[in-house]
């Protein structure tokens, strides 16, 4: 891509031939001349190669000076670039590592709770090729919860390793010290990790035009199957934190009614009915609070059915815009008008020098 950045200079290589006519006339005008008796010697006397050249000059000034004039229009290079922008979103998933997680869905089901979660997190991050498109614009990290909460993953935009720590996920031993169902912590865990890679990117793009990433919405997926029994920091307290972050939790309750306990005795693994069941008026109540929704699930289809409607929600707008980006080229022109011009004044005063 080439271009003038003052175009309307070159109108001046008009005044070039009008110029080197007038110089050449005064030059004429002013030159001296010498009286002699008689030059009938001279008639016989051919024209030498100095005397064939004297146009040289003449034509390098006129060369010079549309290369100056060229150089003073400032020729430019561009580089065209196409630069994609997302108005996104930042997605945490706070999951339920209890021990109840690695009871069955139920039903016809028989896969524990943990690994259907896994498997539909894993195609809600990166796509299905079916239903779920991924989130591949998107900034998106994990918090897990048991008795504590923890980060297994930060906000990130590249979620190959996301899924791959979603996918390797360990849940707490039976009635160890980390088992337990600490949903306030794992949601205000959740939510300030969200609060503070947004002043991060404010700050980053700040004075910025076009940042290549703006946080257009704030989320938290929650899933969980038990009902709250550690309140260090209460979901209800939590909750109320998220909405006036402008942070929406989307709570998912994995399970309900009648479920089996797997657990292993002396004569062979077990399994037993379990009428545990999470708290289904605090899930909607933390769901309300911050605008988001609350499910129940029950098998794997119908987690898959909620993270298809938490997709169509929660829309990244991605934009495509144009850039050029333009590098000066007047250098050459005025490195070369000025060659010219110091070769024309070497021939005119050395060369092809005029006498008188």
């Amino acid at each position: 891509m080439f271009r003038f950045a003052s175009p309307y200079l070159l109108l001046l290589l008009l005044a070039v031939p009008l110029l080197l006519w007038w110089v050449r006339y005064r030059d004429r005008r002013r030159r001296p001349r010498m009286r002699y008796s008689s030059i009938l010697r001279l008639h016989g006397v051919g024209p030498t190669w100095r005397t064939r050249l004297m146009w040289v000059p003449w034509a390098l000034r006129g060369v010079a000076m549309a290369a100056l004039i060229v150089a003073l229009a400032r020729p430019q290079t561009g580089i065209g670039e196409i630069r994609t922008t997302a108005d996104g979103v930042a997605i945490m998933l706070v999951i339920d590592r209890s021990s109840s997680m690695n009871e069955p869905m139920g039903g016809s089901d028989r896969r524990s709770r943990i690994n259907v979660v896994k498997e539909v997190c894993g195609e809600f991050i990166a796509g299905n090729d079916e239903d779920l498109a991924g989130r591949t614009e998107d900034l998106m990290g994990a918090v897990t919860f048991g008795r504590f909460a923890d980060t297994i993953c930060p906000l990130v935009k590249i979620h190959d390793t996301l899924v791959q720590l979603v996918d390797e996920l360990e849940l707490a031993q039976p009635n160890s010290m980390e088992d337990g169902t600490a949903i306030g912590e794992g949601i205000a865990l959740a939510a300030a990790r969200l609060k503070d890679t947004e002043n991060e990117l404010r700050k980053r793009n700040e004075g910025v035009i076009d940042p290549e990433f703006e946080i257009k919405s704030k989320v938290i997926v929650l899933m969980t199957d038990g009902e709250e029994n550690v309140n260090t920091i209460p979901a209800g307290r939590a909750a109320t934190l998220c909405a006036e972050w402008g942070i929406k939790i989307y709570a998912i309750g994995i399970g309900s009614g009648q479920n089996e306990r797997i657990i292993r005795t002396p004569f062979g693994t077990q399994r037993l009915p379990s009428f545990g069941t999470f708290n289904e008026r605090l899930l909607n109540e933390v769901a309300t609070t911050t605008g988001g929704a609350y499910w129940t699930v029950e098998d794997a289809d119908a987690l898959a059915g909620v993270y298809e409607t938490i997709d169509e929600l929660e829309k990244t707008d991605i934009a495509s815009r144009e850039f050029t980006s333009y590098n000066e080229a007047f250098e050459k022109y005025a490195f070369a008008g000025a060659a010219l011009l110091l070769l024309e004044m070497l021939l005119t005063h050395l060369i092809l020098r005029r006498v008188p």
